[in-house]
């Protein structure tokens, strides 16, 4: 299993590079996991969107969704080989206007994930967990079945006490790391501190940090993360066309 990210940002796309965006890929399957703006341009440097097997939306805010909409477009508009004859677009049914305008008629078809259930899609079994956010929105625990890699991906969401138990002992955990720890108030995404603690306490391989401020010390954010998340986890600060294999 391979990750590519696309976008780092939360909130709104930073000198040239855009919103939350991350590509799954095996040998044999393409997976968009959440298509912010800026997605589709940074997806074509590395596959023909035409490719791809589906899309999986982790919640309905735009800077993770900005870019379905022009997606749509391009499967709708460009020639070429389709390897679907319908683009899947899988999300909740929380937000029923959001989910009704994932299906374009012809082109894309959305398709629901129940939260409290086991989604099988393509070489990937799929898994939910409610966060902690000012709209519905889900954690993601991706699971390979041939060769029982994780990656769990923490999606929006202030840290609470069951994130550690989803994350447990995964490959990869991709975490929405906002905030500094000098934060304070009431947040609704995770400090660098939190999202450390995390990683530790869920026993993880590596921790990828994401959904970043466009206005801080990245750096700091990292090393922040890093003392929290202690010396036996890498700890790596995400980047437009990172590749990491899990």
């Amino acid at each position: 299993m391979k990750l590519t990210v696309l976008g780092i940002y939360g909130g709104y796309p930073y000198q040239n590079v855009g919103t939350s965006a991350y590509l799954v890929q095996t040998a044999t399957f393409n997976l968009l996991l959440d298509c912010g703006s800026g997605a589709l341009l940074s997806l074509q440097q590395h596959l023909d969107p035409l490719q791809l097997d589906a899309v999986l939306l982790s919640h309905y805010h735009y800077d993770h969704i900005a870019d379905v909409g022009v997606l749509q477009y391009y499967w709708q508009l460009h020639q070429g080989a389709k390897k679907e004859s319908q683009l899947p677009i899988y999300g909740h049914t929380a937000d029923p206007l959001h989910f009704a305008a994932l299906t374009m008629q012809g082109i894309t078809t959305g398709i629901a994930y129940q939260p409290q259930r086991k989604t099988t899609l393509g070489p990937f079994d799929i898994t939910f967990l409610p966060t902690v956010h000012p709209v519905p929105a889900y954690a993601v625990r991706i699971v390979e079945r041939a060769t029982g890699k994780v990656l769990v991906y923490t999606a929006d969401t202030a840290y609470f006490d069951q994130l550690p138990q989803f994350a447990r002992h995964a490959d990869l955990l991709l975490t929405d790391t906002n905030f500094l720890k000098s934060k304070t108030g009431t947040i609704m995404h995770m400090t660098s501190t939190q999202s450390g603690l995390l990683a530790k306490d869920a026993g993880v391989k590596k921790l990828l940090i994401s959904h970043l401020p466009q206005d801080t010390d990245l750096e700091q954010l990292r090393q922040e993360t890093a003392t929290a998340a202690g010396p036996t986890i890498p700890v790596v600060l995400a980047q437009k066309d990172l590749q990491l294999t899990i």
